[in-house]
């Protein structure tokens, strides 16, 4: 089975309260930057052959340096993003699509997108995505909210309805899909004008006939957001390495 990759990586962080236009992927945590701990899980992921990058202008040279550095040979290219992050998926679609054009070998059977700033996704749960996606033509990891989740009332200070909790879920990237659904649902977004929050919202909207299959994880593949993120990430980095050591 072979995947690719794209990672999206070019937020500016603004809930991260950052000065200077400073990007959040490269906070560091446990030593290295948190982008470091996307690309190093990609790289050691057995389903991912080749891994697209889309990030700010002037985080490219960085990208590149930590490329040759840390020997991350996966990488195939390190591009500008969009606007919108969905603008920088497309940027890669189309890089993709020109990669397959010009390559001998066959397209992939899954392209994976993933947020740059999940550092803590695992080499084993790439692989199983992968191949969920594959098998289904689609795959999202998810975890089962902790708290109720509310509807806002009309009078927007006053609660609504209460949501029925165990059939909800909080949507976490890789999500996967069959190559060609993937490249379809963008081209169909961007000639439409269509933005949805994720890659999946695109799928369900063009394709409403394929299922996409849930993948449960944990709950140590969080999105670096905000400024307390940082903390909780440096504990389950100590876990996760304490783990691998045992």
């Amino acid at each position: 089975m072979s995947s690719y990759a794209i990672i999206a990586a070019s937020g500016v962080g603004k809930r991260m309260k950052l000065q200077g236009g400073l990007s959040k992927q490269l906070l560091e945590i446990g030593g290295f930057p948190v982008i470091y701990h996307t690309l190093s899980a990609f790289e050691r992921a057995a389903s991912i052959k080749a891994v697209f990058i889309a990030t700010k202008p002037e985080s490219i040279e960085v990208l590149e340096d930590m490329r040759n550095r840390y020997g991350f040979s996966k990488i195939q290219a390190i591009i500008p993003g969009g606007k919108e992050r969905q603008d920088s998926v497309f940027n890669c679609i189309e890089l993709i699509e020109s990669h397959i054009a010009e390559s001998v070998v066959s397209p992939p059977e899954a392209i994976l997108v993933h947020d740059g700033a999940r550092p803590f996704i695992q080499p084993s749960e790439i692989d199983e995505i992968a191949s969920l996606s594959s098998k289904y033509g689609a795959c999202v990891p998810a975890t089962k909210p902790k708290d109720t989740i509310k509807y806002i009332a009309e009078d927007p200070e006053f609660f609504g309805e209460t949501l029925d909790r165990s059939r909800l879920l909080q949507v976490q990237t890789p999500q996967g899909f069959a190559s060609k659904t993937l490249i379809q649902a963008h081209k169909h977004a961007r000639l439409e004008q269509c933005y949805a929050t994720d890659d999946a919202a695109l799928v369900e909207k063009f394709f409403p006939e394929q299922n996409i299959k849930i993948y449960e994880t944990g709950y140590h593949n969080i999105k670096i957001t905000t400024p307390e993120d940082i903390h909780l990430a440096e504990a389950i980095h100590t876990k996760l390495q304490s783990q691998q050591e045992a």
